[in-house]
């Protein structure tokens, strides 16, 4: 017998065409669409189609992320199920991926994907982004990996890829490590496995949390008004290791007095944050204060984490150990 998918389609440009009377792409095809112009498909696996939604990247929230998982994990309980692959626009994308690979627990593989061209492009990557996809979701070797990613050939996990490129097909990066695999035509390649998968247990998440990026000559008022309209947790986009400029450093410290975990992340494309520098504004001062140290997490995924975290009711404590451990 054939494996059985799941495909979610949710959007993005896998799904957009060129609408000449708005003059660019925007979503268009369904799910049944976007399937016809798959040539092989139902030889590698039965599937069903779901079209979940039908939106642009930026239009998804986390509470849609949130709506999504729910629908996920009741799929992926199905025991004629196989593995799930889920089409997302590619500016949320990595964002979506890495919610999911932290509030589902299943060995079956779950596989996101995208299109960095439209239908109405001669280099339309969806169709062949799609059936590499399927074939991951397929394979027992992506087995327990948490929730992927498959574009461009490559397989990445959801908690190290990155959007890298506003437009390059290769866009999705596994900026510090690389990809886990590789789609080699009809063969699936696992190169290396994942460890400490991670996983927050919550059917809630706190909205209440802002990222805030620092900048040379800076000051705290942004993080004085977050304080203010009562915001439950903080991102802060540091430079290099995790250093601020010292202007900065009053409103940091008025906000640790207040209890709220503040999570430091790096402005540099590759790299953890660490407290290896000691003077006004760097890393040593700012967890001195209780900042918390985000790793290797960019800005944009340690939001996700720390809105699912809080939304479990984590305490300070426990978020400061997920993040630093």
């Amino acid at each position: 017998m054939k494996p059985r998918v799941a495909i979610f389609f949710t959007g993005g440009t896998i799904s957009m065409s060129i609408d000449p009377t708005m003059g660019g792409a925007s979503p268009a095809l369904s799910g049944e669409e976007i399937v016809a112009q798959v040539i092989g498909l139902e030889e590698i696996a039965d599937f069903e189609i779901i079209n979940f939604a039908r939106l642009p990247g930026p239009h998804v929230t986390p509470a849609i992320m949130l709506e999504l998982a729910h629908a996920v994990r009741w799929v992926l309980q199905r025991e004629n199920i196989d593995g799930v692959v889920i089409t997302h626009g590619t500016d949320t994308l990595d964002e979506t991926a890495y919610f999911l690979d932290l509030v589902l627990q299943s060995v079956k593989p779950v596989v996101f994907v995208g299109a960095m061209r439209n239908s109405s492009e001669l280099s339309w990557d969806g169709p062949a982004n799609l059936i590499a996809a399927v074939r991951v979701a397929t394979t027992m070797e992506a087995r327990g990996l948490g929730v992927l990613v498959a574009m461009s050939e490559e397989i990445i996990a959801a908690r190290e890829v990155i959007k890298t490129h506003t437009e390059s097909v290769d866009t999705f990066q596994s900026r510090d490590y690389g990809p886990i695999g590789l789609i080699d035509k009809d063969r699936i390649i696992i190169a290396r496995r994942t460890t400490d998968q991670e996983y927050i247990q919550t059917d809630n998440i706190e909205l209440a949390v802002e990222t805030i990026k620092m900048v040379s000559g800076g000051d705290g008022k942004f993080i004085d008004c977050a304080i203010a309209l009562g915001v439950r947790g903080l991102v802060l986009e540091a430079f290099g290791r995790g250093n601020v400029p010292p202007g900065y450093m009053q409103a940091i410290d008025r906000a640790a007095k207040t209890g709220i975990p503040m999570v430091l992340t790096s402005r540099c494309s590759r790299g953890r944050t660490l407290d290896a520098y000691a003077y006004e504004g760097a890393g040593k001062t700012l967890t001195k204060l209780g900042v918390i140290l985000g790793g290797v997490l960019p800005s944009h995924k340690a939001r996700i984490k720390l809105i699912l975290a809080l939304g479990a009711g984590w305490s300070t404590d426990r978020i400061r150990q997920s993040f630093e451990s």
